[in-house]
């Protein structure tokens, strides 16, 4: 509404980087406003939407959230789900990866900056002045590059929004995933989180780096959680998170750290 007393009209899209050909999803919401042109064409012009691929565990990695289990998990099929900051005291909580193997790892920080569409060790320099973990806030709290750069590229070079995309925008209820204001009225747009639609590679394939093993604790800590969850977990997930478990607690006694299966 203020948008729209100064003068201005705009247009917000809920776009997704895994859309953009990294292998997280990573839902976040861009809005462009102006009173020179009309946001529209800059985000809501092109619409290419991806189907994902369905769980299929041994046949793809999958990502989750392992310090959830109750409240969600964050199931990302091929991919991860999205990079977070961690907590307020630094402490990164990337998360978990169940290989096609069944070993459970967490992502190398050098793999997670290249989710973001970053080159591996962007924020290295960063350890001059923080502690290394400072590194995933600073990954976390990112856009993703592919992201940016569409943007970038459309602001600069603004295609034709096709109106017959318009449809009513919802006076109560729940804000659609994308929408602009014409400068007379409001209007809720029909296309995906997807406008440029590149498949991003698997994840196993694009994963370069070793990740470090979900320890015994942490994964002894979501199998409990996930006993007091209502929540539907995938077929056999946790019956490979049992499995890990014991591996890890086998290697934890009398191997040594569990070295990470290709």
């Amino acid at each position: 509404s203020r948008f729209e007393e100064l003068g201005y009209r705009w247009a917000w899209r809920v776009v997704d980087a895994y859309g953009f050909g990294l292998p997280q999803r990573r839902e976040r919401v861009v809005m462009v406003a102006s009173r020179a042109f009309d946001p529209a064409d800059v985000l809501l012009a092109e619409d290419k939407p991806l189907k994902r691929r369905e769980t299929a565990l041994g046949k793809y990695a999958h990502g989750f959230y392992w310090t959830e289990g109750i409240r969600g998990l964050g199931w990302a099929v091929d991919s991860i789900p999205t990079l977070k900051v961690g907590s307020s005291v630094g402490i990164p909580a990337p998360p978990a990866i169940l290989t096609r193997d069944g070993v459970v790892v967490k992502p190398d920080i050098r793999d997670a900056e290249r989710l973001q569409g970053f080159d591996a060790d962007w924020t290295r320099p960063a350890e001059a002045v923080v502690r290394a973990s400072r590194r995933w806030t600073l990954v976390g709290n990112a856009v993703a590059v592919n992201v940016a750069e569409w943007i970038g590229k459309r602001l600069e070079h603004p295609l034709d929004y096709d109106r017959d995309r318009d449809r009513p925008f919802p006076e109560t209820g729940l804000l659609p995933k994308a929408a602009r204001f014409d400068g007379a009225r409001r209007h809720a747009v029909d296309v995906s989180t997807d406008p440029v639609g590149n498949t991003p590679p698997h994840l196993h394939e694009f994963l370069r780096h070793p990740g470090a093993p979900l320890s015994a604790r942490a994964t002894s800590g979501f199998l409990a959680r996930t006993k007091r969850s209502s929540l539907r977990f995938p077929p056999g997930f946790l019956e490979f998170l049992s499995a890990h478990h014991q591996r890890m607690l086998h290697q934890d006694q009398f191997i040594g750290p569990l070295k990470r299966v290709a």
